[in-house]
């Protein structure tokens, strides 16, 4: 059966992230799973110098029953209807995440925001995780609400609860023509139907790619190629626009990379996709430039979907 997997440290962003995960699950109507995996940096029994190892260890596991049983009552209270699962895992972090994801639909991490600045400070085992996972990973910054995923005005908290005409904010994706991903844009698509939110593509082109940065500016050719972008991005959605009617669709190719446009757009929207290549290399996967800076600067929730 399809699950929701969200790895929980005590952090708040990894509180953030299991309420955000919780919605989700209710939303596709699946079960969710708690997962805690390794040491916690939010675990108040780090081994101490003088303390035994065993004893160490034995707190830790005590801390991190407690931990997943609080937010699987917390969550309860709020979902009533939620199947609920919580999981201890002795491998360290990465590895314990990266294997809880094979067998679920979605994995959900957190974030740590960049203190008064809205934003993502990436850590070591999220993007080894992001970087490597099989499956969809969605980061959510510590502060998340769920109001943040709804239009001003609008009943958000209410509405993460039960059915509602409660308006979503847009769904962003970042689209490349060149290797845009069927699972990328079909995972854009779904979310953004399951919501009935809009849907904003963006694509980045740069015209010196094509004449070479020391080549003259030209207009006539710039405007010629802008043409041809634009016409590309359209025909490349339109069997998606198909597929999903019902899904409003607002597209823009912008010049210059794609990651600044999209860290604007998530200021107003309820969830940035962007891509990431499988790379079946020996020394694992990389995330590229542009879901990178997505990831550090991005102030919605952030789902990077693995492709071919």
């Amino acid at each position: 059966m399809p699950t929701i997997t969200v790895g929980l440290d005590g952090s708040p962003e990894s509180l953030a992230a299991a309420d955000w995960a919780a919605r989700e699950a209710v939303q596709r109507e699946v079960p969710l799973r708690l997962l805690h995996a390794g040491a916690s940096s939010g675990s108040p029994y780090p081994p101490f110098p003088g303390v035994p190892a065993p004893d160490a260890i034995e707190a830790e596991r005590d801390w991190a029953a407690h931990l997943l049983r609080e937010a699987e009552s917390r969550l309860r209270d709020r979902h009533p209807g939620l199947r609920i699962t919580a999981e201890q895992s002795e491998k360290q972090a990465a590895p314990a995440l990266l294997a809880g994801a094979e067998d679920t639909e979605l994995l959900v991490l957190g974030s740590r925001g960049l203190g008064t600045v809205a934003g993502f400070l990436v850590g070591s085992v999220a993007l080894a995780v992001v970087a490597r996972s099989e499956r969809p990973v969605v980061l959510v910054r510590a502060g998340e609400h769920a109001a943040d995923e709804y239009l001003p005005g609008a009943a958000g908290a209410a509405a993460a609860t039960a059915a509602s005409s409660t308006p979503y904010r847009d769904v962003v994706l970042g689209l490349d023509l060149e290797e845009p991903g069927d699972a990328v844009v079909e995972f854009a698509f779904e979310t953004a139907a399951r919501r009935a939110a809009g849907l904003r593509v963006v694509h980045g082109w740069n015209p010196a790619a094509v004449y070479g940065h020391a080549a003259a500016p030209d207009s006539e050719l710039d405007a010629e190629m802008a043409e041809e972008t634009r016409l590309g991005l359209h025909a490349l959605l339109r069997p998606w626009r198909d597929k999903f009617p019902g899904v409003e669709v607002r597209a823009q190719a912008v010049i210059g990379s794609a990651g600044r446009h999209l860290v604007h757009a998530s200021r107003d929207a309820s969830l940035v996709v962007v891509g990431r290549k499988r790379r079946h290399t020996l020394v694992g996967g990389r995330v590229g430039p542009v879901t990178h800076a997505v990831l550090q600067h991005a102030s919605a929730p952030v789902a990077v979907v693995p492709h071919d």
